[in-house]
């Protein structure tokens, strides 16, 4: 394999659906080496979770589980099994970083607590993702990413209309949150770089999650009001959606009163006057939502660009696969799985010209490296491993 920014990282995954996993992703992504630890026979949840590859399901097939798992290794180990515990600590000699997300408390229950890890191994960094991180009164809850991003601010965001607080669609919260994991572990692997020891990142979904919600989060706290994010932006046109914004700027305003023509209504000298405009705004957007459908996204876009008005369209998932834009940059890539097929995925929002993405491997079968991993790195023979399975630990 090429020379890749993350070069020789080793790393350790113990985590499952989303943010722990695709921490772990875009490390795999840089060139660590990742080794994806599964329960035995059940694997990731995600496994079970769609869209699938021929819209048939099946636990090797699962579009969320293929597209945050590429470029890893993948293993089978229950730590609470009598042999589990030994394996993971012989895996732990060797890794540099260990993600985990198991509730907290249950890696302690487990004797793999941070302590245990780190007199293992002292170089360790420990990433641990919970709901509410590992302490205060929340610490023990359980929750679901609905939970999670409605009890982040975030909600409010999208609580538009007077409708009820609701989230962005799918998943989009537990990316955030493997986002800024990496981001932190990165950050970690630099300190380890320079003093040779490792520590315990301690990550709370809910304060990465208020994190996303800055401005608003800081308002919040010094007004201590709910802030009204205001009127959506989402456009109904003749060919679908548009965002067209009421501007915020006076030439922002002028270029959108141009747009539609200068009609008579907008001539109000009042309207010149921001905060007015702000005052007013509700009656504005009825307005603008009542112009928006007699033209289409095109004409919206690119008049609307010309007259400093910021306006965007809409794209649907297939105007976004075949964009010409993301085509010239190779943002997709055909990755071919043994048992879901040829698939197209995103690869990375970055380009490093000396260390380029690459797909190296696609995500892993259940176990697909068990014996690789056990036999070959860690020396155990193919007899020890079939009654390794047999007691449960692998």
């Amino acid at each position: 394999m090429a020379e890749k920014a993350l070069s020789g990282v080793k790393v350790l995954e113990y985590a499952q659906f989303v943010a722990g996993p695709y921490c772990a992703k875009l490390l795999a992504d840089l060139g660590a080496e990742v080794i994806k630890i599964e329960e035995p026979q059940t694997g990731d949840e995600a496994r079970g979770r769609g869209p699938f590859s021929n819209d048939i399901p099946h636990s090797e097939c699962s579009g969320l589980f293929l597209y945050a798992n590429t470029n890893k290794l993948g293993i089978t180990l229950n730590p609470g099994a009598s042999d589990g515990k030994r394996l993971f600590l012989e895996l732990v000699k060797g890794a540099d970083i260990l993600i985990e997300d198991r509730p907290p408390g249950e890696m302690k229950r487990l004797g793999l607590d941070y302590e245990t890890l780190k007199a293992t191994n002292p170089r360790l960094i420990v990433t641990s993702i919970a709901p509410f991180g590992q302490t205060g009164p929340y610490a023990d809850y359980k929750t679901y990413h609905l939970n999670s991003y409605l009890g982040s601010m975030l909600g409010s965001l999208l609580a538009l209309d007077g409708r009820e607080p609701v989230k962005a669609g799918g998943v989009a919260g537990e990316y955030v949150c493997g986002v800024s994991s990496a981001a932190a572990t990165l950050a970690a692997l630099y300190a380890q770089g320079l003093s040779g020891r490792g520590q315990h990142l301690d990550l709370s979904k809910q304060e990465m999650l208020i994190s996303v919600g800055r401005v608003v989060a800081v308002l919040s706290a010094f007004d201590h009001q709910q802030q009204n994010p205001g009127q959506s932006s989402v456009r109904q046109c003749q060919d679908g959606w548009s965002i067209v914004m009421v501007g915020v700027e006076e030439r922002q305003w002028l270029g959108l009163v141009e747009l539609m023509g200068n009609p008579e209504w907008a001539r109000d000298e009042r309207l010149r006057d921001m905060n007015y405009l702000a005052e007013h705004r509700d009656e504005i957007e009825r307005r603008v939502s009542e112009w928006s459908p007699e033209h289409t996204r095109d004409e919206i876009y690119h008049r609307g660009q010309a007259l400093g008005s910021p306006t965007a369209p809409v794209l649907t998932p297939e105007e976004v696969v075949n964009s010409e834009q993301l085509a010239a940059r190779g943002f997709f890539a055909d990755i071919e799985h043994p048992r879901a097929g040829r698939i197209k995925y995103p690869t990375a929002p970055y380009r490093f010209s000396r260390t380029p993405w690459a797909a190296e491997r696609p995500a892993p079968l259940l176990g697909q490296h068990n014996e690789e991993i056990y036999c070959g790195r860690l020396g155990y023979t193919r007899e020890e491993l079939v009654r390794l399975k047999e007691t449960g630990a692998i």
